[in-house]
């Protein structure tokens, strides 16, 4: 049977109408294909190129705004459906440390000094840093399951404190502290720490530029110790390995949800303890790689994620 034959009476009077008029059902297809006419031309979707690369930050009201002072009239959609074709996609902007062009030539001059030396070298530096951990964890945290008109509902809103209890946490690391506690917390937990790593071989301590890292007494404390100390850029927690170590740690602590100052400070000390050497060897092994990335960068923050291929490092902590 052939394929009328399937068809409704409707459907056949239809085909029958179509056919005295001298139109095909293949060509009515064709022509609702077709759509309406493009509204905007090459030219003018160059010009708008060019408006987005100038302010990446810019709103489709400012984008439709600009593009229609430059002779091209259009709608909110269309100014949409353009930047869509164009491949550009609106997200939350990554947030990274504000560097100076002063900043970013000094942070391209030390990557540059660095870039010959070997993963044997840089596993002969101590890195450190500090980390603040918190009760409730701001914007990263728990989820929630809601319906439409619930946002409010108080079984669906998350609560915060203005001062929520918090500990620091010190794991070659500082901050938050003066010169001469943090000179205290180098004396009694960086010295023994050091001892069990290197032992007797010498070492290289890094710390970044906080007032209590950079202030005179400190520097003399190192001198008096003989230890060196690494030169290091503003700005830069993209070059030091350990800044992962605090994201995989808060990461865990999403799972624990620690209700208590005491359950916090055993969560961080359970999740620190689960970190492991080996981790600790292809984060120092990535060292050469965030050298070039800075490099190739030209001194403007780089991606530690990409870097680092999610690899941490693992080293003695305190908690204050």
């Amino acid at each position: 049977m052939g394929k009328t034959a399937d068809l409704t009476a409707v459907q056949k009077a239809i085909i029958d109408t179509l056919k005295q008029e001298g139109t095909s059902v293949g060509s009515l297809w064709e022509e609702k294909k077709c759509g309406r006419k493009r509204c905007t031309t090459r030219r003018g979707d160059r010009t708008l190129r060019k408006i987005v690369e100038k302010d990446r930050f810019q709103t489709l009201g400012d984008l439709r705004k600009q593009w229609t002072e430059s002779g091209v009239e259009t709608s909110r959609a269309t100014v949409y459906r353009r930047v869509q074709e164009m491949g550009y996609r609106c997200h939350i902007p990554q947030v990274k440390p504000l560097l100076n062009q002063k900043q970013r030539q000094k942070r391209l001059t030390w990557a540059t000094e660095k870039q010959h030396w070997t993963v044997a070298q840089w596993s002969k530096v101590l890195f450190s840093d500090e980390s603040k951990f918190c009760m409730s964890f701001g914007n990263q945290g728990a989820r929630v399951w809601r319906k439409t008109g619930e946002r409010e509902m108080p079984k669906c809103l998350k609560s915060s404190v203005k001062y929520p209890q918090s500990v620091m946490v010190w794991g070659a690391m500082s901050a938050a502290v003066n010169a001469a506690s943090y000179q205290e917390i180098l004396e009694h937990f960086m010295l023994p720490s050091s001892e069990k790593l290197y032992g007797d071989e010498d070492f290289i301590f890094q710390h970044d530029l906080a007032p209590a890292h950079s202030a005179k007494t400190t520097g003399k404390w190192f001198t008096d110790h003989g230890i060196t100390v690494l030169n290091w850029p503003a700005n830069s927690p993209d070059l030091n390995p350990i800044e992962n170590l605090w994201d995989i740690v808060k990461r865990k602590l999403r799972d624990a949800r620690p209700n208590t100052l005491d359950e916090l400070k055993a969560a961080i000390e359970a999740s620190w303890a689960s970190i492991t050497p080996q981790q600790c060897h292809r984060l120092i092994a990535s060292m050469p790689r965030r050298i070039e990335a800075v490099i190739s960068a030209k001194g403007f923050p780089t991606s530690i994620e990409c870097i680092t291929e999610h690899n941490y490092l693992k080293v003695d902590f305190f908690l204050y």
